[in-house]
């Protein structure tokens, strides 16, 4: 029987909540991650509406995009929908799993869905997020170091943009004195030893740390194994906000609109004026993205779609570039075929429904 925890794991795994902005509050909000799952219910946000179907279909987990508890509550008397969701959860024994900027932040996230719709190609980050980085150096002897490498590499290690099975080694000598109750691989107790060994460096991203660490010692042949670990600032462009790609081929702008308008089921968008220039670099924020026009620019995007855009944003464009809000219910509402896609790789013996509640609290008249 699977566990609550067995779901969040996976999706941590795939979405870590340390790659969450600092103001954000993703990760489990109600439930006992001991409990077994018996239905999970997949929404953009978890409304009371979302709470009555989840029950109705014997689901006991509701995974969310947005945190339903995202400024701190200070009572729970059911005077708002968020006090009312959370009691009627509690009553229910209802877990809520909200996964947010950490899955806006991932290169198979939130934006990534939304260049799927559009079918871009050559996608990537738009902004990289740096000090997500370190880097381990450890010392292996000559001959174990092809072992101790795999095993790094096989943790996650060593992987940066399109490259894998990245390291750097250089050969050196160890020098060390085994005492007292010491167990040595190499050499005798209270005698100094020299041994040919290599210096590994190889870079990770902080959320496999303990993995890595687990498989360097499981793999060394030492019983105290040396090893460094320093933050890097170094940009990681496999996490980052928004996402940049192109178009098969360019199309005019009100053929663009109406391509979005159709690739994202939308009835209506609001954008700057025409640049009477062909789209082919598009450049993608689900959600608020305006903090990203700059970078939009900056990576030369023909279009920039996001949602949440003020008024005086608008002439951020400068007609350098279109911007364009689609609204912030419509960026990710697709979010849902995410999560769907990550659970049911793993998951088969319960049921992972798609909510069928809209949830948007704007309408268009």
């Amino acid at each position: 029987m699977t566990k609550i925890r067995e779901i969040t794991n996976l999706l941590e795994k795939s979405a870590p909540l340390s790659y969450q902005e600092s103001y954000d509050n993703a990760g489990l909000q109600t439930g006992n991650p001991a409990d077994t799952v018996t239905g999970v219910l997949l929404t953009l946000d978890c409304t009371e509406e979302v709470i009555e179907e989840a029950l109705a279909n014997n689901c006991n987990l509701i995974v969310a995009h947005h945190p339903v508890i995202f400024k701190p509550l200070k009572k729970l008397t059911g005077q708002n929908s968020v006090e009312r969701v959370i009691i009627k959860a509690l009553q229910n024994n209802l877990a809520i799993y909200a996964c947010h900027t950490n899955l806006d932040s991932i290169l198979t996230g939130v934006n990534d869905k939304i260049c799927e719709k559009l079918g871009l190609q050559n996608r990537k980050i738009l902004a990289p997020k740096s000090g997500l980085l370190r880097k381990l150096i450890t010392f292996v002897p000559v001959e174990n170091t092809e072992t101790v490498l795999q095993a790094l590499h096989m943790a996650g290690a060593g992987n940066i943009g399109d490259y894998k099975s990245c390291s750097f080694q250089v050969t050196g000598t160890g020098s060390f004195q085994p005492t007292g109750n010491a167990n040595p691989a190499i050499g005798e107790i209270n005698k100094q030893e020299y041994v040919n060994e290599d210096r590994i460096e190889v870079i990770f991203p902080t959320p496999i740390e303990s993995t890595l660490l687990n498989a360097l010692r499981e793999s060394h042949p030492y019983e105290e194994v040396a090893y460094d670990i320093i933050p890097l600032t170094n940009l990681n462009q496999e996490v980052g906000a928004g996402m940049i790609g192109e178009l098969p081929e360019s199309l005019p702008e009100k053929a663009f609109i109406e391509h979005l308008k159709q690739s994202m089921n939308l009835n209506l968008v609001k954008h700057t004026r025409f640049r009477q220039q062909n789209i082919k670099r598009v450049a993608v924020c689900g959600g608020t993205g305006s903090f990203l026009i700059k970078d939009a620019i900056r990576q030369q995007a023909d279009v920039f779609i996001t949602a949440d855009l003020k008024y005086h944003e608008y002439f951020d464009a400068e007609n350098k570039i279109i911007l364009a809000d689609i609204g912030h219910y419509e960026s990710e509402v697709f979010t849902k075929e995410l999560f769907y896609d990550i659970i049911k790789k793993s998951f088969t013996n319960f049921a992972v429904l798609l909510s069928k509640v809209n949830t948007n609290p704007v309408s268009y008249s």
